[in-house]
């Protein structure tokens, strides 16, 4: 028996974003931790070469892109292409893995099935928001799927598609959390009374369309609340340059961090955020907020015909009913905004029901262990199909 070697799992991996670099790197650390001699190869970034994948495409030529946009790049999407699938061609893995985004991974499905490969999806496409008739695609193309959301479980079973709830990622990388103290202590001075967090976006795009709006919202609160203060976590994606210029022609107490989101999410009294992941972070995190959106007219047109859930916030969605104010398009404006934070503000009682029913939210997201949980379904199906 001391002859006998473990075969070799080979696994490709497609996160085609940065969220999906993040989650993923979690992943691939969690199979090796089974089974040491696991190969990962993938499309993806910094985070998942760090776990000990082996990068074939770097993510980052296809995110700074976005696939709304997909028209103008199909040169570097096609050239991707190109190259996973001749990989899979030549080395073809036990189990291609997918990571949300969407477009791409499901002509990679596509590819893989062609090629006899089976084909793992972590991360569900928001498909339950819109374009629900692409879960005919996924039924045909993929062999297992875990979901991060609790119902999503409901909507696919709609379908007669079981699915594997695994929890959301997230309670990975927020396991333990920066302590409350230490990030009070770190971002507010004795002079501070409150301290807002804002949360414009991690992409140019949303950064020139929203931050004017939240500033303006700022000014109104400093004129409302004299003691107050703001800070600016900027994404990794960004650079503080994005906000500089604006902030200079105001007066106003802004403070921009980089490489801290977490700790400011933690330290602030409210948040004034874009719809997203942000907000089940700060769910996470038990800090309350306003959620903010505005897009182009064209784009909410359509989104009002095609997207079919009644709110944009994650943590109102998995509430299954609204315990955070959304303020989206024409109803995006600084003064409405204002009101409702001078009025969560100025009613204690208020904030601490917002925490009550994000404490429940977070709950209902599952437990941390995610990423293991997650190699356990991918090794099975590399072991017994």
């Amino acid at each position: 028996m001391a002859g006998l070697r473990r075969r070799v799992i080979r696994i490709f991996l497609s996160a085609g974003e940065a969220s999906g670099d993040l989650h993923g790197s979690y992943l691939v650390r969690a199979l090796m931790a089974h089974a040491p001699d696991t190969h990962v190869t993938c499309m993806g970034g910094p985070l998942l070469e760090a776990a000990g994948a082996a990068v074939l495409v770097d993510h980052r030529q296809l995110s700074v892109v976005g696939l709304s946009e997909v028209a103008g790049h199909l040169k570097v999407l096609y050239q991707a292409w190109r190259t996973i699938t001749s990989h899979l061609r030549k080395n073809p893995p036990d189990v291609v893995v997918l990571i949300d985004f969407p477009d791409f991974n499901f002509l990679l499905a596509r590819a893989a099935r062609r090629l006899g490969i089976k084909v793992f999806y972590y991360i569900s496409p928001q498909i339950w928001a819109w374009r629900s008739g692409r879960v005919r695609t996924i039924k045909r193309l993929v062999d297992r799927m875990a979901v991060i959301l609790p119902f999503e479980t409901e909507f696919y079973a709609r379908y007669n598609m079981k699915v594997h709830f695994v929890g959301h990622p997230l309670l990975d990388v927020l396991a333990t959390p920066p302590s409350l103290e230490q990030a009070r202590a770190r971002y507010r001075t004795p002079d501070v009374t409150t301290l807002i967090g804002l949360l414009p976006g991690s992409r140019q795009s949303e950064i020139r369309s929203l931050l004017p709006i939240f500033l303006d919202t700022a000014e109104i609160l400093q004129k409302q609340l004299p003691k107050v203060s703001f800070v600016i976590p900027v994404a990794p994606s960004l650079h503080p340059s994005s906000f500089e210029n604006a902030i200079l022609d105001r007066d106003l107490p802004v403070r921009l961090v980089t490489g801290d989101t977490y700790g400011v999410v933690r330290a602030c009294d409210l948040l004034l955020t874009v719809s997203g992941t942000a907000t089940l972070e700060a769910a996470i995190l038990g800090t309350p907020m306003i959620i903010i959106n505005r897009v182009s007219e064209l784009s909410y047109y359509l989104g009002r015909h095609l997207i079919r859930v009644n709110y944009i916030g994650l943590p109102n969605l998995v509430a299954g009913r609204q315990i955070v104010s959304e303020f989206v398009q024409n109803d995006a404006r600084p003064e409405l905004v204002a009101a409702e934070a001078l009025n969560l503000l100025e009613h204690p009682e208020r904030l601490e029901q917002q925490r009550k029913d994000l404490a429940r939210v977070r709950n209902e997201l599952g437990e941390p262990g995610v990423a293991d949980r997650v190699a356990r379904l991918v090794q099975e199906m590399s072991d017994f199909g």
